[in-house]
């Protein structure tokens, strides 16, 4: 029998079905109030379309578990607009189009090992590594004595993304970036 969560049981990363859609709680609180019964107030995501809604529930409810498929994948390359993926076990290849890989895209490097995600067979995301290395392509140059700001400086990294890196950083270093937040984390 397929599981089912009720609204009481609802924690971060719960998965379930609810109209026909597939949504991740992304944020959950348990409110019990001084009068009147108690609800379960959430931030959930559909995993299909990326919305995020605000919704509060009945303890009570119940919801059928939603079962994401998650299959380690090899990222290859792109080409005219399309991103393919290999079954590191059936060397199968999908090509995957920016809708489906959303944000992180910013962090994909060939040959990379990414989770591909699915529901019933139809893939809506990847999870890439929570850290990943990339070369620092162009960044302007530090200059010695600019020490005392805490202000970094734009930084294109090998894959195209951009972001803010401290003064320190030049082209060529390799930096680790957070793919969660998306962020300088160290030089390498």
């Amino acid at each position: 029998m397929a599981t089912v969560y009720s609204a009481g049981d609802f924690r971060n990363g719960t998965t379930f079905e609810m109209d026909g859609n597939v949504y991740r709680v992304v944020e959950f609180q348990h409110v019990k109030p001084g009068k009147g019964s108690a609800f379960v107030r959430t931030k959930i995501k559909n995993v299909i379309t990326g919305s995020v809604l605000e919704k509060t529930f009945n303890p009570s409810e119940k919801f059928p578990a939603a079962e994401i498929e998650k299959k380690e994948m090899q990222y290859l390359y792109e080409d005219g607009g399309l991103y393919y993926f290999m079954d590191n076990e059936t060397y199968e290849q999908i090509p995957l189009n920016k809708e489906q890989l959303g944000d992180s895209l910013k962090f994909l490097k060939e040959n990379m090992n990414v989770k591909v995600l699915s529901y019933k067979g139809k893939v809506f995301s990847i999870e890439p590594p929570i850290f990943v290395e990339l070369e620092v392509k162009y960044t302007e140059p530090g200059f010695s004595g600019n020490t005392a700001t805490t202000s970094g400086k734009p930084a294109t990294l090998e894959n195209g993304y951009e972001l803010t890196v401290p003064m320190f950083v030049n082209i060529g270093d390799i930096i680790r970036v957070d793919t969660r937040t998306g962020e300088y984390m160290e030089r390498i």
